[in-house]
């Protein structure tokens, strides 16, 4: 199933059916769906798929021809295969190498032989490789300088990303709303992850049966994400962990870990190559003295519920059974979790109406303004300054008036004019703000029924 992924599946196709042979790079983190993408995008084509290992250039070359059966050569080159492949053709053919790193890594001969095979096929048949890969930081930090002068060969880079809130709530049908967001603040728009939840079981079953279960799928992925492309686990580990715990500012994970602050730096650089970690900044105004310096935060959501309710009590889910492990260290705090998710589905759901012009301005920029003492949500403004204001509430039973209030008092700080408000509620508004809203055309109230 393609979810969300249209655009990409165009672009593919649109490039394939240029002239001539190209070289693509498609990438994205684990389980994004790249896999997915490409298969429907070769279904229609004749396709040769290899999975590099990591392995030196002669044993790659070997396992790679021993697969195609080539039995007139043990070791094959890279031009001798590549040719084998595409011999038969007469249609432009397509040629995948997932995870193609791992001969990189080895070796400069893959990508000499490569760009030598596309402008020089025997075949004279047009081909197009495609170079897939789960590692995102070194594709966008390590890739260009490694190949050298063949990266001048390369036709293009599609990076495949997460999905948004969107495409889980298509793919969750059986869900409510209320669950789907659950399921988005646990799982993230990582389709792989996706496939091991049920929407005919409350999200507590699904947490309780594919997460904390020993022989779960699941139970062990959350370490698995981190550790797959780092070396020093346990420096990252500690990182991630402290970040869960509430340590956003370096200062405060430098009183924690008692790392130095250039080590965390240094780290947390690395993270965020990895897009485990983000940085947050608040959104730019005049009122800067009343807002806080760049905190950082776990932006995957599969990583973060891990070091948020797994790590740190591992000894604990080796003992208690799931449901035991649920109630005791999830249930009391989960919906404040799931809360800050909610604020990344609601602002979202402002760009998408952005997009289709169901807004009262044309965002040019949107971010969110965090305060000394409050936080304005979402924060969305055209170049000429008009604003749209967000807040979000997940955790309490009715919004009121009172958060209005508030959020024009965080506005009054921010130096930002409330041109526009947009207040969302998982539940109900109290009858105060409804007769307001009615009063106000730029108030408008959002349930979770319109979103």
């Amino acid at each position: 199933m393609i979810l969300g992924c249209t655009s990409e599946l165009e672009y593919l196709n649109t490039c394939y059916a240029r002239a001539g042979s190209q070289i693509m790079v498609v990438y994205g983190a684990k389980n994004v769906g790249k896999t997915t993408l490409l298969e429907q995008f070769v279904k229609d084509k004749p396709c040769y798929y290899y999975r590099a290992r990591s392995l030196s250039e002669r044993e790659q070359r070997y396992q790679w021809g021993r697969e195609l059966g080539m039995k007139s050569v043990k070791y094959p080159s890279y031009v001798e295969i590549l040719q084998f492949l595409v011999r038969d053709n007469t249609v432009k053919p397509v040629i995948f190498i997932d995870e193609f790193q791992h001969i990189i890594k080895s070796g400069d001969e893959f990508m000499k032989a490569l760009v030598y095979f596309v402008h020089n096929n025997a075949s004279g048949i047009p081909v197009m490789v495609v170079l897939g890969s789960s590692a995102t930081g070194w594709v966008e930090n390590s890739m260009i300088v490694k190949i050298g002068e063949a990266a001048y060969g390369l036709s293009g880079l599609l990076k495949i990303r997460e999905l948004g809130f969107e495409a889980l709530r298509e793919y969750f049908q059986g869900f409510s709303m209320e669950e789907a967001v659950e399921a988005y603040a646990v799982l993230g728009g990582i389709p792989g992850l996706w496939k091991h939840f049920d929407d005919k079981v409350s999200i507590k079953a699904n947490i309780c049966r594919y997460i904390l279960s020993k022989d779960a799928c699941l139970y062990e992925e959350g370490g698995k994400m981190v550790g797959e492309e780092l070396r020093e686990t346990g420096v990252y580990n500690t990182i991630l962990a402290s970040v869960a715990a509430g340590n956003h500012k370096l200062n405060d994970l430098f009183l924690h870990t008692e790392f130095s602050r250039a080590k965390i730096s240094v780290y947390l650089k690395n993270l965020m190559e990895l897009e485990l970690v983000e940085k947050i900044f608040s959104y730019d105004t005049e009122g800067k003295a009343n807002t806080q310096k760049g905190i950082y935060r776990i932006s995957n959501h599969f990583v973060d519920f891990y070091f948020n309710y797994l790590f740190p009590n591992l000894s604990s889910l080796e003992k208690m059974l799931p449901e035991e492990f649920y109630n005791k260290y999830i249930a009391p705090s989960f919906q404040n979790y799931v809360s800050g998710y909610f604020k990344l589905v609601c602002r979202q759901y402002i760009e998408k109406q952005g997009k289709e012009g169901k807004l009262p301005i044309e965002v040019d920029r949107i971010g969110q303004w965090v305060g000394k003492s409050g936080n304005i949500d979402i924060v969305a403004q055209n170049e000429k300054g008009k604003t749209v204001l967000g807040l979000c509430n997940w955790s309490a039973p009715v919004m009121g008036y009172e958060d209005y209030e508030g959020l024009l008092l965080c506005a009054e700080k921010a130096r930002l004019q409330a041109d526009y408000v947009y207040l969302f509620s998982a539940h109900r508004f109290d009858e105060r703000l409804c007769r307001y809203a009615k009063e106000k055309p730029n108030l408008k109230l959002i349930s979770m029924e319109e979103m």
